[in-house]
């Protein structure tokens, strides 16, 4: 112990400055990220990365001709799917869809998680906002958290253990996970959401006292992830409890979750709207 000790001392803080720095303060430099849709129409015939998305996080969109009157398409993309497992980058012959350093996506909402080529960037929630300054005002310091396992491989998991860390060190931030949801603010939820779960998941979110908030995360808590509406596998958090915050990926890092975390309390920005990034 004491040679641990005259180590630490000698070594100095060892945890990061996140969320302030960049991607190197987070622990995160040149990790891939959630891929990209780079252009607005893709290679005349081409549907490579449909066929290539284990999770179906995308689909090909019919748009309207141009002056010659030549058919297009271009890729509807949904990172409550996505896994960003990279092989729709790999496969895409045109660079329509390409690898990112986005990775700190969490959103308030779901349809800041979807992509089309056809729409347009929707316009700031309101009430989201709303819910955000009321967030902030009740928490300004500290949040206690209750998570729950509806299903999960046990990947997210390992991300949240992470933030334990000397380096991430939650704690410094006034957030903190509680075994019992009657001290929880937050439900923090990770997994499909399979049948057997949700009676468990509803019976933690109805003891929770008022006010209370969820977080999905991972794609599995948001849309069900590569086990979607199998044998054993649910789709997610829809319809069983109201979500607040979603968290995309598989899995989240452990930088990303502070950030969503943040992002509830009104500490940190939403980078993703209408799934556009602003990075």
């Amino acid at each position: 112990m004491a040679l641990w000790t005259l180590f630490g001392l000698a070594r100095g803080r060892a945890s990061s400055a996140w969320p302030e720095g960049d991607a190197q303060a987070a622990g995160q430099h040149g990790v891939q990220g959630m891929p990209r849709v780079a252009a607005q129409t893709c290679a005349e015939s081409c549907a490579a990365c449909v066929a290539a998305c284990p999770t179906d996080a995308l689909r090909r969109v019919e748009l309207p001709a141009a002056a010659d009157a030549v058919p297009r398409h271009g890729i509807a993309l949904d990172y409550g799917r996505c896994i960003a497992c990279q092989r729709c980058v790999e496969v895409c012959p045109g660079g329509t869809l390409q690898a990112s350093g986005d990775w700190a996506l969490g959103t308030r909402t779901r349809a800041d998680l979807q992509f089309d080529p056809q729409a347009a960037p929707a316009p700031l929630d309101g009430t989201a906002l709303a819910l955000q300054n009321t967030i902030a005002r009740r928490f300004r310091h500290s949040l206690h958290i209750r998570h729950v396992d509806a299903g999960s491989c046990n990947g997210c998991e390992s991300e949240l253990q992470a933030l334990m860390n000397p380096f991430y060190n939650l704690h410094r931030l006034g957030i903190f996970f509680t075994a019992s949801p009657r001290a929880a603010d937050l439900l923090l939820v990770t997994g499909t959401v399979t049948e057997p779960m949700r009676a468990p998941l509803r019976a933690a979110w109805e003891a929770m006292p008022e006010p209370k908030w969820v977080m999905a995360m991972g794609a599995c808590a948001i849309s069900g992830g590569m086990a979607r509406e199998g044998y054993a596998g649910g789709s997610g958090l829809q319809g069983v409890i109201p979500v607040d915050v979603y968290l995309p990926s598989c899995a989240p890092n452990p930088a990303a979750i502070m950030h969503a975390l943040l992002l509830l309390l009104g500490r940190s920005e939403q980078h993703l709207h209408g799934g556009r990034s602003d990075g």
